[in-house]
């Protein structure tokens, strides 16, 4: 069966609120179960973003330490990124989002032994959670969303993963220093918000989920296959592997710059980033429908390299407000982007592989961006860590040059 759009569709695996004769709908029943499973699985891990760093060197470890914690999170949600992909094709992607919500919260149990090497299998099992919850998410999405407006529910989408950005960081910060917390409140709350964003993913499916005997997926879909990459994304997710090298500059490493110098209150600092990303993904997913992809993504990408280059040039809270609030935005713009041209090029008999494939790039990139800043750090401090960071987006943005053509 062939809908108005001229993509395959099998009436017994779609999702009727989603994808019914009201194709033009967005905000549906199912989608917003599926924001709210994405917002409470983001808000999990955004406790986390500043409490890891402060967490391993307490217990003594150094900056690069820290990035080697990192980037096993990164490691584990990169290996097993096609094996989710397969059985979200194969079985439920659904039932891959609950799972990787549930991995996500029962890993928070290991943080609660005080030691760098239980922390680093913590964050390994934590990024296999990562796995599951993104690649279950993207290809629900990518299944859903109108053709038309995939910038536009690409922006909400992101939006509501981002959203947990303005909060949460904040308030595991204050956790950490309250007299009733510390890290193991914040290890808590983490699990618990994890474990509710699997009980909206379970309502989720029992709205639309899907049978693995019932689906009709490409013949080359066996198991021998998951470990092949999808080319038709291999574009955007190069794009989406560049826009992250540097996050983890702004997010997990910032708060150890800010303590050096001595800038208090660094908390404003994600509420500030935080809101700047939940409302400009939105706005400006949509603005990628019309503008284009190519120009979109050079502002993402020169955004960025304003952001990172104005942190060494100030010393104050207000300056690193700004300079948060320009990263994010460009980071806001080149994240809603990069996931509605890989939803234009996904195979739609290979989509979870193909959105695997893609959301491959967020980890990978945050990962090798944690090892390498952590090894700038110990190497050349802070201030030319910060310069490094913006001279990776410039080659991102380079890149984007070399493939305009493509990225129209």
């Amino acid at each position: 069966m062939v809908d108005v759009n001229g993509l395959q569709k099998n009436p017994a695996t779609s999702f009727p609120s989603m994808a019914g004769t009201k194709s033009e709908s967005i905000w549906t029943s199912t989608f917003a179960l599926l924001c709210l499973a994405q917002f409470l699985g983001y808000a999990s891990h955004f406790l986390l973003t500043p409490t890891f760093p402060l967490y391993i060197t307490d217990l003594g470890g150094s900056p690069f330490v820290v990035g080697l914690v990192l980037a096993s999170f990164a490691a584990c949600s990169v290996l097993l990124r096609p094996a989710f992909g397969y059985w979200s094709d194969r079985w439920s992607e659904a039932g891959v989002l609950i799972s990787g919500l549930l991995l996500h919260g029962a890993s928070m149990i290991l943080c609660f032994v005080p030691a760098v090497s239980v922390t680093m299998i913590a964050n390994g099992v934590r990024g296999i959670g990562w796995a599951g919850l993104n690649t279950g998410g993207y290809s629900l999405l990518a299944s859903s969303a109108p053709i038309e407006r995939r910038g536009e529910a690409s922006g909400y989408y992101a939006g509501a993963q981002g959203s947990g950005t303005i909060f949460l960081p904040a308030i595991a910060l204050w956790l950490i220093d309250a007299p009733f917390g510390g890290f193991r409140a914040v290890f808590f709350v983490s699990a618990t918000l994890a474990f509710t964003g699997a009980a909206a993913a379970l309502f989720l499916a029992r709205g639309g989920g899907r049978a693995a005997q019932s689906r009709h997926v490409d013949s080359s879909m066996s198991l021998g296959a998951v470990i092949v990459l999808e080319r038709e994304v291999l574009l955007p997710s190069a794009m989406l592997f560049c826009l992250h090298l540097a996050l983890p500059a702004v997010t997990s490493f910032l708060v150890l710059y800010a303590r050096e110098i001595g800038i208090r209150n660094i908390a404003w600092y994600y509420v500030v980033g935080g809101a700047t990303n939940l409302l400009a993904r939105p706005l400006l997913g949509r603005l990628s429908d019309k503008m284009g992809r190519a120009r979109s993504l050079a502002a993402g990408f020169s955004l960025q390299i304003l952001g990172l280059s104005l942190v060494v040039l100030v010393s104050t809270l207000g300056g690193l407000l700004v300079s948060g609030a320009l990263f994010m935005l460009g980071n806001a713009i080149g994240c809603s982007t990069t996931l509605a041209l890989a939803m234009d090029r996904a195979n739609p008999q290979r989509r979870g592989r193909a959105m695997a494939t893609f959301s491959i790039a967020y980890p990978l990139g945050a990962g090798v961006g944690s090892l390498v800043i952590g090894s700038a750090v110990d190497l050349a401090g802070y201030y030319w860590m910060f310069l490094m960071a913006a001279g990776l987006e410039a080659i991102g943005l380079a890149v984007a040059f070399i493939n305009w053509s493509k990225l129209k």
